[in-house]
Formats: structure tokens, C-alpha cells, sequence
């Protein structure tokens, strides 16, 4: 079992290269950092294989996010095409940097009845790997992410049929956006148990070794999630019962802190995680 914890973004308390994030990480106990191209994938090759060979070297796993502007269910045909060279391109840069998994939103309802939208994800992607097999980028995984939006293409159940029909796509739980978007859903460990057996049943090994997770606690109001807050600061979900079905199921995880205090909430899960361990 190994559970490694990091942030989401550059370390607020970092003020060096991004290159040099993952030297900076090893020093604070992480082994894990999402890197966010969530508004330029201007990274250029040399600097995210630097990331990358750093990142090896401090054993350090690599994951990154994808713009925000992508929207594979647009009403727009040519903002689905765009919206499919980014996820391409953000593969390709996580191919340089040796970076596991692009973690991406899949869209929005708009127009569309969530049944057509959805479609629409699932023909998008379909035409992603094409293009990914074309420009040989290899050993990189799609992770289409839980979104925290009743508008947003993205619940569990959305996310687990986009990975059932490509078999290069992964689930990223956010169980913060899962929260917000049931209205508190998530209440106990036996919560989280539920979602990991559903994952296993439907989707299998793919979903796990690891299983990638963001985490943070969440404000959310009826149209879904409003504000991140730290841990501990009571609006949930809950990190220790989360923790203590990893223990229970014995599953190897990365978890990605989404916490306003990116980096010192990383250091705090790891912290409560490996004193439930012990226990």
C-alpha cells in the first residue's frame, strides 16, 4: 500500500523555477504534485522534461491538469475541436514531463439533455486517442474528473460510463465536487467504501493502482460547490474517514490537496493518514 500526497499547483510557499517543484516537495514529506496548465499549456519541452527528470529523481509522481476551457459537449462544433487539440496537447506535455495522467472536465449540460451531452464527451474522447495514437503519445492516461456543478457534464455515475467505452480513460474523484454536487452525500467512511465498490464492480483495476484523488473541504450551495475551505475547517467531507477506508481496502492512492493552503493541507493529510496507520 502506498498513499502518496501533494498539492495542486505551484506551493504557495514556493517561490523558485517550477521545474525545481519537485525538489521542494521532497523536503516537505510529498510525493506528489498536479501540475496545472488550467489556463496555458505554454510549458516548453525542455522545461517540463527537466520537471520530469526532477520529478523521477525526487520520487515525485506527475499529474496535470488541463485548461478549463475545454468543453467536449459545447453546442459549438468548432469549441469541441479546440476543446479536443487542447486535451491533446495537454497529453503531449505530460508525455514530456513523464506525467501519469491528464486530469481534465468534461463539459457542460447547456442545451443538451445530459444523456446527448454526454454523448458528446464520449465521441470527443474517442477522437482524443485517435489523435494521441497519431502523434504517438504514449503512456499517458485521460482522468475525467468529478465535478462539483449540477450544469457540469461530470457525476460519478457520468464519469464511470465515460470510462466504461474508453479504455484510456481513468476516474479522478473529487470527493469535494462529489459532495457539493449530493448536498453533503459523503457523511461517513461507509460513504467512501460505497463509492470505491462502485468504481471496483464497474470499472475495475483501471480505476485503482492508484486511485487519483483531490481533496478538500467544501461550502456548496443547491447549484453545487462554492468555496474551498481547509481541513479541519468543518464544512466537509470528512478527510480521516476517507483515510480509514484507504487503510480498510488497502489501496494505493495519490491525493491531491485543492485546500486554499495547498501544500500545508498535503503535509496534514499525510500527517493524520499515517497516524491512523499506526494505530
Amino acid at each position: 500500500m502506498r498513499v502518496r500526497f501533494g498539492p495542486a499547483g505551484k506551493p504557495l510557499s514556493y517561490k523558485g523555477k517550477s521545474e525545481l517543484v519537485p525538489v521542494f516537495l521532497k523536503q516537505l514529506g510529498l510525493d506528489a504534485y498536479e501540475y496545472q496548465a488550467v489556463r496555458s499549456l505554454r510549458i516548453s519541452k525542455a522545461s517540463a522534461t527537466t520537471l520530469g527528470k526532477n520529478a523521477k529523481e525526487c520520487d515525485v509522481t506527475l499529474s496535470l491538469h488541463g485548461p478549463y476551457a475545454i468543453n467536449l459537449s459545447s453546442e459549438k462544433p468548432e469549441t469541441r475541436e479546440a476543446s479536443i487539440e487542447r486535451l491533446v496537447k495537454s497529453a503531449e506535455i505530460a508525455m514530456w514531463m513523464n506525467a501519469y495522467l491528464v486530469v481534465f472536465h468534461p463539459g457542460y449540460y447547456g442545451k443538451y439533455t445530459p444523456d446527448e451531452a454526454l454523448k458528446l464527451v464520449i465521441d470527443a474522447l474517442d477522437k482524443v486517442v485517435d489523435r494521441m495514437k497519431e502523434l504517438k503519445i504514449k503512456n499517458v492516461l485521460l482522468g475525467a474528473e468529478t465535478t462539483g456543478k449540477v450544469k457540469q457534464v461530470g457525476s460519478l455515475d457520468e464519469i464511470i460510463h465515460i470510462c466504461e467505452v474508453n479504455e484510456l480513460v481513468k476516474p479522478v474523484i473529487d470527493f469535494a465536487h462529489i459532495h457539493a454536487r449530493g448536498q453533503g452525500v459523503i457523511r461517513t467512511k461507509e460513504d467512501y467504501l460505497k463509492i470505491f465498490k462502485l468504481l471496483d464492480e464497474k470499472i475495475g483495476d483501471r480505476a485503482f493502482n492508484p486511485v487519483h484523488i483531490h481533496f478538500t473541504e467544501v461550502e456548496f450551495s443547491e447549484s453545487g460547490e462554492l468555496k474551498h475551505h481547509p481541513i479541519g475547517s468543518g464544512y466537509g467531507p470528512n478527510f480521516e474517514d476517507l483515510a480509514k477506508a484507504l487503510i480498510e481496502l488497502n489501496l494505493d492512492a495519490i491525493i491531491i490537496s485543492e485546500s486554499p493552503i495547498l501544500e500545508e493541507d498535503a503535509v496534514k493529510m499525510k500527517s493524520i493518514f499515517e497516524k491512523l496507520l499506526k494505530a
